[in-house]
């Protein structure tokens, strides 16, 4: 239960639920499921008829493309929802890869859950039919901000571009951003090696200073961005 209280409690999905509820109506009908490093969740193509929440560990939203070239959309972690975009469409067909970043645990719940009635009270639904409004309008903007870096043409631009928007997003220059390095490159569509020597690079010009996955933009670099909006 600690595992699971841990991964619900940041959950925007369930968000104002009472705990009794959320054990009562939601709880109940789930599952704990565990994977290892690179399990496929899900594959191009396949119907999804359920949505789960990440308890532990990463899960990586990518698309692979015909010359084994990829790119990451995503990468979902404690408490994030996965399957929740898919399940609302009409054919519910996924057009990606969910793949396990390294051993991770879900619950994973029935489509039905959210989609038939009689599943859960109607106060319950209310509210999770609002959060989920909530969750997909977010995805919805996520996916313009990143049309948006990707627009960017030199790698240096991304970069800032993606930088700007984290720290616009959190209301501070130093903040931590969700990717590794390699997932940072997957993301903006670069090699990782040209990544690592930009950063590198911006930091000696005084651009940006970084530890791992903490940056700090400082004004120089925010000067030099043509970004005013905030991004995820």
């Amino acid at each position: 239960m600690d595992t699971l209280q841990s991964g619900l409690v940041p959950c925007r999905l369930f968000q104002d639920l009472p705990a009794e509820t959320l054990e009562r109506e939601i709880l109940s009908r789930g599952k704990v499921r565990d994977y290892e490093k690179q399990a496929l969740l899900i594959a191009p193509g396949d119907r999804v008829d359920w949505f789960a929440v990440v308890l532990r560990g990463k899960v990586q939203i990518s698309q692979i493309f015909s010359d084994g070239t990829s790119s990451l959309m995503d990468a979902l972690g404690l408490g994030h929802t996965l399957g929740t975009d898919l399940i609302c469409t009409r054919s519910r067909r996924s057009p990606y890869y969910a793949v396990a970043a390294g051993p991770i645990q879900i619950l994973r719940l029935p489509a039905a859950l959210l989609l038939e009635p009689g599943g859960l009270s109607g106060e319950t639904r209310e509210v999770l039919w609002r959060n989920l409004l909530t969750l997909l309008s977010d995805e919805s903007l996520r996916k313009h901000y990143r049309l948006a870096i990707l627009a960017q043409r030199g790698l240096r631009d991304r970069v800032l571009v993606y930088l700007t928007m984290q720290a616009e997003r959190r209301g501070t220059s130093t903040f931590r951003i969700p990717f590794s390095r390699e997932e940072l490159a997957a993301f903006l569509c670069v090699n990782r090696s040209a990544l690592s020597h930009e950063l590198s690079l911006m930091e000696a010009e005084g651009l940006i200073r970084f530890r791992k996955n903490e940056f700090t933009l400082l004004s120089a670099g925010r000067g030099r961005s043509t970004w005013s909006g905030a991004g995820s």
